[in-house]
């Protein structure tokens, strides 16, 4: 199929207001070509327009495929996929830059956002996308942004449903850690998981709270769902992006508003990212024992810095900020990728408000080491809470 038919098909097809059927497109291919092309050559042409107009077109294969986290395309030859053991190039092609361009505008479309030189990059969400029905967070950055071509980057959010024993059998949490997990579950005290990007936070936070007991509220908020949890009670607040007119959006912070008159016996912010961790530590700070959240860090001792940024967005300076902490948040559970690929529970740490009033992460138990200076003021904490 040539360059200026395939254009004129997608004009017709993008007139349709229905399903973009086979049929349909079967009928603009022979109406655009003047009835020259036979059976054998409008089938060919089928198969090009629906790898193109459909699901993530030659990326498809690579979403669907298991264990896929992050598809990653920084040129026409150069598509490369990470399923787990660290990113490996694929030998997927497109035709050129603009097939590139095209899908990332495609994407973006169905996404509600616009993708053009007037707005030459997006970040937006995309529910069921391909055949298995993901949800997959788009990021593309169009040229002359991106110097070298159409960057897009594709990361798949599968549902988080593995619980702790789970995870712990596969050795992604080690035997005694568990146990204490289970303990800052049980007596409800507040935590964070940290870690890196694809790490695991949520797929741990998921664990954790299918360990909640099966009597309490659990009102989760989320940028995108991910979590899926075993619990029988459990309410998923998503936020909403603005559409193409910048309308309708609606924050997670606006969420975690509504969500504290839900009734929750714990709130849940899936990933603190912004100036919701405002929000949140009031909450924690209003009775709402036993919530939890993701914040993105390199280690526990980096937490405190990270929340300083995000709170200082939402207005809160660096002293309330802390005092807002040592009241609202027990612990810090932080997970890692190693350089085998594999994601894992590196150490769980306490909350110490120290002289100076700022609050520092002590460590309670370490990957390879074993328990620290701070089990002893984490176990004090848990028989408190366990006498209330």
């Amino acid at each position: 199929m040539s360059g200026s038919l395939l254009d004129r098909v997608r004009e017709r097809l993008a007139a349709e207001s229905g399903p973009l059927r086979p049929t349909a497109v079967a009928a603009a291919i022979r109406a655009e070509s003047g009835g020259l092309l036979g059976d054998a050559e409008v089938l060919d042409n089928l198969r090009l327009l629906q790898t193109e107009l459909t699901g993530a077109g030659p990326l498809d294969p690579l979403l669907a495929a298991p264990g896929t986290t992050d598809i990653l395309v920084t040129g026409p030859d150069a598509v490369w996929v990470d399923d787990g053991d660290g990113l490996r190039r694929t030998d997927i092609r497109f035709s050129s830059d603009d097939a590139v361009r095209r899908l990332a505008q495609r994407l973006a479309l169905a996404a509600g956002r616009r993708l053009d030189e007037a707005q030459p990059w997006v970040d937006a969400t995309l529910n069921r996308l391909g055949d298995n029905g993901f949800t997959v967070r788009l990021h593309a950055v169009l040229p002359p942004v991106s110097a070298g071509g159409t960057c897009l980057s594709l990361r798949v959010l599968r549902p988080a449903t593995q619980d702790l024993p789970t995870l712990t059998a596969s050795g992604a949490i080690a035997a005694d850690a568990a146990s204490v997990l289970t303990d800052i579950i049980d007596t409800r005290l507040a935590f964070v998981v940290s870690g890196g990007t694809g790490a695991g936070k949520t797929t741990l936070l998921a664990a954790c709270l299918g360990a909640v007991s099966a009597g309490e509220r659990i009102v989760c908020v989320e940028d995108a769902a991910e979590l899926e949890p075993d619990h029988p009670h459990l309410v998923k607040l998503v936020a909403r992006p603005p559409n193409v007119e910048g309308e309708g959006e609606v924050t997670v912070r606006d969420l975690v508003r509504q969500a504290l008159r839900m009734r929750p016996d714990r709130i849940v912010v899936g990933e603190v990212r912004g100036a919701e961790v405002v929000d949140l530590l009031a909450a924690l700070n209003t009775g709402h024992d036993g919530g939890t959240g993701t914040v993105h860090a390199n280690s526990p001792a980096e937490v405190p810095a990270r929340l300083e940024a995000l709170a200082a967005v939402g207005g809160l300076d660096r002293g309330a900020l802390h005092s807002q902490l040592a009241a609202a948040v027990q612990a810090v559970v932080h997970v890692a990728r190693g350089r085998d690929g594999r994601r894992r529970l590196v150490e769980i740490a306490v909350l110490r408000r120290a002289d100076t009033g700022l609050v520092q992460p002590i460590t309670v138990w370490r990957l390879g080491h074993g328990f620290d200076c701070g089990a002893e003021q984490l176990r004090i904490l848990i028989r408190r809470r366990s006498r209330l």
